[in-house]
C-alpha cells in the first residue's frame, strides 16, 4: 500500500466537522473512480512530553489517505491536476478550510 500523511491546521473560524464532510464527499468521489483505497479517520495532535518528538512542526490535525500502490496515487494526482468537476470543486473545498498543509508519503514494505 501506498499512503499519504496530512498535516494541516484549520483556518480559523472553520469547524472539524465541517472539514469532515468535504473530506468524506472528496474521498467519496475518489473511492467512486478507483483512485483511492481509503481515507483514515481525522486525528488531534496530542503533544506528548516523550512520544511527540516533532518540535519542527505545529499541526493541530492529520489524516492518512491510502492508495493500492503509487500508481493509483499517481492516476489520482493527475485526474486533480486536469481540474475537471467535480473533483476540481471538492478538492478546492476541503484545501480551502485549512491552512499550513504538509504532506508526507510512504510505501508499505
Amino acid at each position: 500500500m501506498f499512503h499519504m500523511l496530512s498535516c494541516f491546521n484549520l483556518k480559523p473560524d472553520v469547524l472539524i466537522d465541517d472539514f469532515q464532510r468535504g473530506l468524506d464527499e472528496f474521498t467519496l468521489h475518489l473511492e467512486k473512480l478507483d483512485l483511492i483505497k481509503s481515507t483514515g479517520p481525522i486525528g488531534r495532535r496530542q503533544r506528548h512530553p516523550v512520544m511527540d518528538t516533532d518540535d519542527e512542526r505545529d499541526h493541530e490535525y492529520f489524516f492518512v489517505m491510502s492508495f493500492r500502490d503509487q500508481e493509483q496515487c499517481d492516476r489520482s494526482v493527475e485526474y486533480i491536476y486536469r481540474r475537471e468537476r467535480p473533483a476540481e470543486m471538492a478538492h478546492k473545498h476541503v484545501f480551502s478550510l485549512v491552512s499550513d498543509p504538509v504532506f508526507i508519503c510512504w510505501e508499505d514494505i
